[in-house]
């Protein structure tokens, strides 16, 4: 599949830059009942649930439930969806099995990073998304050197992935929150920009890249679940 394949009236709704034709077009039209919206419940994931939200509250949203997580996010996961009414939110763990065989001492994280992505996060999520034929990403160029070309639409193998949020700047989100009166996770007002498990998550000081203090002191940037493969813009803005 490619960007050309994609019903033009999706890469026209791509040219928004507020990203709600997006949103709408795919959830309503080009993937009813066939899309997911995966949310890590994390300090700018309120936007985009809130806009899922106004369009469908029974959209899929699928949080991916490490094990690992600061109490606080999975308190906000709870409190978040209360508040939007997003009514299927599922809890996607990866396999106890694996995990027990792998990590019975919960601290592959600090031997092999990218093998705890993947046993956490990328293989049960591949599993979670396999009935969809679509999802949905809060990813933004604002938030990394490596986020900062996103486009809104991407191909990965045969699944659509839209980034309907993807121009959105700090200060947009910043602007949302407060006119939407959004409850805040309680890390990002204590220098956690992005808020991921706890062992692999640090805060942050002034100037330095929102997502630095992901996996600090690891070349790793990404965990894993967001494999870029068809880029082609499409004549769509960046």
């Amino acid at each position: 599949m490619r960007i050309s394949d994609l019903p033009p009236a999706l890469t026209t709704a791509a040219r928004d830059p507020s990203g709600r034709a997006l949103l709408e077009e795919a959830m309503c039209r080009a993937y009813p009942g066939r899309l997911a919206i995966v949310s890590s419940f994390g300090a700018e994931s309120a936007i985009l649930l809130a806009l899922a939200a106004e369009i469908d509250r029974t959209v899929p949203v699928l949080f991916l439930d490490t094990g690992q997580h600061f109490p606080a996010t999975l308190a906000y996961r709870r409190r978040l969806a209360d508040r939007l009414g997003l009514r299927d939110v599922r809890d996607i763990r990866g396999e106890a099995a694996l995990l027990a065989a792998h990590d019975a001492d919960s601290r592959l994280h600090a031997r092999d990073a990218d093998a705890c992505c993947a046993m956490r996060k990328v293989t049960p999520l591949a599993r979670a998304l396999s009935p969809f034929a679509a999802w949905v990403s809060g990813r933004k160029r604002h938030q990394s050197a490596s986020r900062a070309d996103i486009p809104p639409i991407e191909i990965e193998e045969e699944r659509v992935k839209l980034n309907p949020l993807a121009a959105w700047t700090a200060a947009m989100i910043e602007a949302e929150m407060r006119r939407r009166n959004l409850p805040r996770h309680p890390l990002s007002l204590a220098g956690y920009p992005s808020i991921g498990c706890a062992p692999c998550t640090r805060a942050v000081t002034a100037g330095e890249d929102p997502r630095s203090g992901r996996w600090a002191g690891n070349s790793k940037t990404e965990c894993g679940i967001h494999r870029r493969h068809d880029l082609a813009h499409a004549g769509l803005p960046r």
